[in-house]
């Protein structure tokens, strides 16, 4: 393995393996990389094509007359841009500390997997702030709060949004997103329980998983935004909340195709010549020798962008990720 230096940093494949197993099996809760998928791009700032939210459902006439030419496409793609910045985070392994733990863990792969964590948490709240926002989506109150069991109705309500993505976008959504509290409330609902009754015979109602009420649902994913985070300052008594906001839920279209135009709620741009793979985070380390110390760096270059076309002057033209959208508030009794 190469041995870090005080001048410079190398790289540690090694490590970057604990990184994609500890992503595999932890349980932070985090689906941001879920929602907008990581989308390599070799370029840090660009321009990227977007279908014309005008042009999703038209119909055109595909008729040739003999001798004739083909019809053939006679839009043209509008452009979005992005532009990816640095995240990143080191933790030190001082040299004592590492012999005296050396017997309980590998201090070096438990510092990768802080770091990975904190720069994963940070991704995580600036995508879940941009999903459950009501000045990026218009807010549709269901009638009845998720977590009154009797009266509660999300199956009607999520139907509903189904319905009104296909007036939008001409598709019924393939993912609902909700926070970890809403998933607690909302398997407890009579509506819920009786169709997970009828179609799971013999199911352990306290084990319902996130593919079960996907199917309750009819609709291919349900992500359940887990990730919480301690909102208080150094030394001051822990104040936790959710990153994914109880109040809402969403039902989006999420993709993670290679085609950056196809229509979804948005993606995140990753810079391969920063950060070369699929998205996966950089792994470095470098010897500190005034602190006796060994840093391990975590870091990815990305921008995390709702699928939106802009003009000249930086006004949206098409707003894809609310078209293909349905925010619902008013989930839970405030």
């Amino acid at each position: 393995m190469p041995q870090p230096t005080s001048d410079t940093a190398v790289s540690r494949p090694e490590l970057s393996v604990v990184v994609n197993e500890y992503r595999d099996t932890a349980v932070t809760g985090t689906i941001g990389a879920r929602v907008m998928p990581f989308l390599p791009m070799i370029e840090q700032s660009a321009e990227y094509p977007v279908i014309p939210r005008e042009i999703m459902l038209k119909i055109h006439d595909t008729r040739r007359a003999m001798r004739g030419t083909y019809p053939s496409s006679d839009w043209e793609f509008e452009m979005g841009f992005y532009a990816t910045r640095e995240n990143g985070w080191e933790e030190k392994i001082d040299d004592r500390e590492r012999k005296l733990y050396a017997s309980l863990f590998d201090a070096e792969v438990v510092a990768t997997r802080r770091a990975t964590k904190i720069i994963d948490l940070s991704m995580e709240r600036r995508i879940a702030a941009r999903v459950f926002n009501e000045t990026n989506f218009t807010p549709h109150a269901v009638a009845n709060e998720w977590d009154k069991p009797a009266a509660a109705t999300p199956i009607d309500d999520v139907n509903d949004a189904k319905l009104s993505l296909r007036t939008q976008c001409g598709m019924p959504g393939n993912t609902l997103i909700i926070g970890y509290t809403t998933f607690e409330k909302v398997k407890n609902c009579d509506q819920i329980v009786d169709r997970l009754v009828y179609t799971f015979p013999g199911i352990d109602l306290n084990r319902i998983t996130s593919q079960q009420l996907a199917a309750i649902f009819n609709i291919p994913q349900v992500l359940i935004g887990g990730a919480i985070y301690d909102s208080a300052d150094k030394g001051q008594d822990a104040s936790i909340a959710d990153l994914w906001d109880n109040e809402y839920a969403m039902v989006t279209i999420c993709s993670d195709a290679p085609d950056v135009s196809e229509p979804c709620i948005g993606r995140s741009f990753v810079w391969t010549e920063e950060s070369p793979g699929n998205g996966e985070p950089v792994v470095e380390s470098y010897r500190e020798e005034g602190s006796r110390s060994d840093v391990v760096r975590v870091r990815h270059d990305s921008d995390e962008r709702l699928l939106k076309s802009y003009d000249e002057d930086g006004n949206v033209k098409s707003d894809i990720a609310a078209a293909v959208s349905y925010l619902m508030s008013n989930i839970k009794t405030t």
